[in-house]
């Protein structure tokens, strides 16, 4: 009878070690907002809407585009939005806000070599068969021109700035109207004429010798236009 071999012990292999979690994903880093992604401020619309302006009154654009590009422009949220309105325009944003740097790099020209340095001596109201609003913080000219025909123009300077003491509005309302509304603390002077229409300008003087003046010039034919004071309404610095 053969003898059983006796079977040979061995040592189990030791169970393979837990392998190590995995390290946590570094959060990635934030990448820098494009020029054309930052916020645009009410100073950036209306640089850009003063390019709109003098293209009408060169003649560049039609009221019609005008108005829709300015629409366009003071409903735009980014710097990049406010590009397409002004691409095929040759002038360039005004310099002198902290932002405007960034809108020359969102619109890819040089700021120094190509925005103007001043602003234009008049600007443009044109409303024929539609409607022109100007208002908010904005910079006077020294001299504005507005023409209602069949249409509506409505200047609101109670938030406006103003860089020159002399401040000329010369109006043309036929079939149309044009009203006005100034600060309490400027003075007010009106020289013009209604034919079948009314020219009304509330004159006053400010009790600030250094106030601004505003002249009120022009006719009204068929139409009607009204200058007053907004009540409640006053500038806080008078030489801003």
């Amino acid at each position: 009878m053969d003898e059983q071999q006796p079977v040979p012990l061995t040592k189990s292999a030791p169970a393979p070690a837990p392998a190590p979690a995995p390290e946590a994903a570094a959060a990635p880093a934030t990448a820098p907002v494009a020029e054309a992604e930052l916020r645009a401020s009410d100073a950036d619309r209306d640089r850009v809407a003063d390019i709109l302006r003098e293209a009408l009154a060169e003649g560049r654009l039609q009221p019609e585009e005008h108005a829709e590009r300015i629409d366009a422009v003071y409903r735009a949220k980014t710097l990049g939005e406010l590009e397409p309105p002004v691409r095929d325009l040759p002038a360039a944003p005004i310099r002198g806000a902290a932002s405007a740097s960034s809108a020359a790099s969102a619109f890819g020209r040089d700021a120094e070599s190509e925005w103007p340095r001043s602003l234009p001596a008049s600007e443009n109201l044109v409303a024929v068969f539609g409607g022109s609003v100007r208002k908010g913080r904005w910079r006077v000219r020294r001299r504005t021109n507005a023409l209602a025909v069949f249409g509506g123009v409505e200047i609101d300077l109670t938030e406006a700035v103003f860089e020159q003491r002399e401040i000329v509005i010369h109006v043309v309302a036929a079939f149309g109207g044009v009203e006005i509304k100034v600060p309490e603390n400027v003075s007010l002077r009106g020289s013009g004429a209604g034919i079948l229409g009314g020219f009304d300008v509330t004159t006053y003087e400010a009790q600030d010798p250094d106030a601004p003046v505003i002249h009120v010039t022009g006719f009204a034919v068929f139409g009607g236009v009204e200058a007053k004071p907004k009540r409640g309404k006053r500038l806080k610095n008078l030489r801003a």
